[in-house]
């Protein structure tokens, strides 16, 4: 698909241009609106043509912990049986805990950790079935508090009989860049990785203890853009990093149900590392 095409719809869903307008500049670069109605299954994500995640070797419930306003939902999957287990938070799109997420965090729990995907729009109802909407409420969350409702889940998962009191913390696009604000904002957080995340700011990064793991498709040069004023703070500051970037992908390239951004051998790999990074940090 034409590159122009993918850069379009990344800016589609990462800023405040509606969808009328989006399909006007989409029909634009196909060649007709007819093509444009074609094209567009392609980007969007789809759930049910992607594989769900599934294993007998764990367990998964719904839970909540108690946030700034209220309660936050989340789910919880870990392997059954297992306890003393290292614990892990993961941060959802800007579109909310959607099927995709949730897969991921069972995912985590199948390599043996406790996992918590957090719904960051509890306090708005939840997140939606319309993503459009999932992302409108995204961006009416407030951020202090939103960020104190993650801080918060670190701390739930802290608490957790079940695990070993190490947390780290996984995060993709919108929840990379999350990701990235918890290690600067809990000195416990013992991993934090990002898959193509905003970088904090650099006068911030000597707040960081943890170890920094990050994702980033080579050819998203929006989220891109920050690296090296972060790569160089992370050396000044001697911050335990590592960042990966991984050419001719897009923004979103771990994302099984985004078929024209998914790519598969990139994915696999930053999952190894990934997971590698847990099991180095979070073990008892």
């Amino acid at each position: 698909m034409d590159q122009k095409i993918i850069t379009l719809y990344d800016e589609y869903t990462h800023s405040q241009l509606n969808r009328k307008d989006f399909m006007k500049r989409l029909a634009i670069l196909a060649g007709s609106t007819a093509l444009a109605m074609t094209i567009l299954p392609m980007l969007e994500n789809n759930y049910t043509a992607a594989a769900g995640f599934d294993s007998d070797e764990i367990e998964v419930e719904n839970v909540t912990y108690t946030g700034v306003d209220g309660e936050m939902k989340a789910v919880l999957a870990k392997p059954k049986g297992k306890k003393n287990l290292g614990c892990v938070l993961v941060i959802h799109e800007n579109r909310g805990l959607n099927p995709h997420i949730i897969d991921v965090t069972k995912r985590v729990a199948a390599e043996g950790f406790l996992a918590l995907g957090v719904d960051a729009l509890s306090p708005l109802g939840g997140t939606p079935a319309d993503e459009d909407k999932g992302r409108e409420l995204i961006g009416k969350l407030d951020p202090e508090k939103n960020l104190q409702n993650y801080l918060k889940g670190l701390e739930y998962l802290r608490t957790r009989k079940d695990g070993n009191g190490k947390v780290g913390c996984v995060g993709f696009c919108w929840g990379g860049g999350m990701s990235n604000k918890l290690a600067v904002n809990d000195p416990k957080l013992k991993a934090a990785v990002a898959y193509y995340g905003a970088q904090p700011n650099a006068v911030d990064v000597p707040k960081i203890k943890a170890s920094i793991l990050c994702h980033y498709g080579g050819l998203d040069e929006r989220i891109n853009a920050g690296i090296p004023a972060y790569e160089q703070a992370l050396k000044e500051n001697k911050i335990d990093y590592q960042i990966f970037v991984y050419e001719g992908v897009n923004h979103a390239f771990n994302n099984n149900t985004s078929p024209t951004r998914y790519n598969e051998a990139a994915a696999k790999l930053a999952w190894s590392r990934t997971i590698g990074l847990f099991k180095k940090q979070l073990a008892v």
